[in-house]
């Protein structure tokens, strides 16, 4: 399955070839795939039947095997890309905390940060092939912004950041020790529901947004710092956890099938958005649980 949004779709390895993972699509001519479009589903129960890396030297119908030629991805690849671009957004966030003065004209810069941000972020998405400028440049964008943001919840709740930072990496790790114990299975049923409720929570966001710029919900309603607000930040952060379980899929079998070397930023990009969603949503939390407004 694969969702119309490219940020939501997840993109990752998802090139000519098709995905190695849940939301690949079938080859012309090749077997037939059920469950939507789900490469798992193979005739005979053979997982590996249909390799979408199969042209790139893999033989098809073999069991996948570790990357053992240059030019394909492993997980050195990933951890190091990751490290750089979550890197550049920490140095964002700290620079803009340091040298911006919370004030109107730090928020306005934080927003149009934002901005920036997420139009490279789009463009991005829409690229057949990875850009390193681009996604570092997202980074530095989203790290300005987190930074001054970061400083603005800090001044009016002492240690949120910190706390939100704690929050962050105890979901990651939660996460990923749920996923890799093979308590969550990322299958096409899987991915459709989380990504039909993420898409709706977005959507409800949107138009709570709207309620709140035109002043019909002027206490910020469904983001108010009362009990409902705590609600939906919570949903939200779940909904991280969800895209965190589909960036270890992808992660995963990009690896397993020996994905370009390339895709490693494709994988540290979506790394990236996750973690930042969860962060944010987790410093609003952060705010909600400290009792003052």
């Amino acid at each position: 399955m694969r969702s119309s949004n490219p940020v939501f779709s997840r993109r990752g390895f998802s090139r000519d070839n098709g995905y190695a993972g849940f939301n690949a699509a079938p080859q012309a001519g090749g077997p037939a795939v059920g469950t939507q479009g789900n490469p798992y589903a193979q005739q005979g129960g053979n997982p590996y039947a249909q390799n979408p890396y199969a042209q790139q030297g893999l033989q098809q119908g073999a069991p996948p095997q570790a990357p053992v030629t240059t030019g394909r991805m492993t997980m050195d690849d990933v951890v190091m890309r990751s490290a750089m671009t979550l890197g550049t957004v920490v140095v964002g966030a700290v620079l803009a905390w340091a040298l911006l003065p919370v004030s109107s004209t730090s928020y306005g810069l934080a927003i149009g940060s934002a901005l920036v941000a997420f139009v490279l972020a789009m463009v991005q998405s829409f690229k057949r092939t990875a850009s390193p400028a681009l996604i570092i440049g997202y980074a530095a964008f989203e790290g300005v912004f987190l930074g001054v943001i970061s400083e603005m919840y800090n001044a009016q709740w002492n240690g949120a950041p910190f706390q939100a930072v704690l929050g962050t990496m105890a979901v990651t790790g939660a996460t990923l020790l749920v996923y890799k114990a093979g308590w969550i299975r990322v299958t096409a049923r899987y991915a459709r529901i989380g990504l039909t409720i993420a898409i709706a929570f977005v959507a409800v966001m949107a138009v709570n947004l709207l309620l709140v710029v035109f002043g019909v919900a002027p206490d910020g309603g469904l983001r108010s710092s009362g009990p409902l607000g705590a609600i939906v930040g919570i949903l939200a952060i779940l909904i991280g956890a969800f895209f965190l379980t589909l960036d270890f899929k992808q992660i995963e079998d990009g690896i397993t099938y020996g994905a370009p070397k390339e895709e490693a930023w494709l994988a540290a990009f979506g790394l990236t958005m996750t973690l930042v969603w969860i962060y944010i949503e987790m410093l609003r939390l952060v705010a909600i649980f400290s009792g003052r407004d």
